[in-house]
């Protein structure tokens, strides 16, 4: 059996505010932020509204915040666990993570 696949993370350094934006500006993706905002998933575990949605779609999902650096996909065995990058978005762009994150859970503004 091939050793898993590791994907390129993009550095703390490397994180842009325009790429965390635009990756969180979609509704399914911004979905799968929310997800993992209590903890680690695995990838499998994670579930868009749409459950009619095809794999290769929801794979796009998932590289699209990869390389913008909000989450972090790593093999785990015969899957993949998703973590939300936390600690090196709020270093670079403090507070911004959990007020995107807010906004979408409340967004009448409660």
């Amino acid at each position: 059996m091939p050793a898993p696949v590791e994907l390129p993370h993009p550095e703390r350094s490397e994180l842009t505010l325009g790429a965390v934006l635009f990756a969180l500006s979609d509704p399914e993706r911004l979905a799968i932020a929310q997800q993992l905002h209590d903890g680690p998933l695995d990838m499998a575990a994670c579930h868009l509204s749409d459950p009619n949605v095809p794999k290769s779609t929801k794979s796009h999902l998932m590289k699209v915040l990869r390389e913008a650096g909000v989450i972090r996909n790593e093999p785990n065995g015969r899957g993949r666990l998703l973590t939300l990058r936390r600690e090196d978005l709020d270093a670079r762009f403090p507070g911004l993570l959990d007020t995107i994150l807010d906004a979408a859970e409340h967004p009448g503004g409660a």
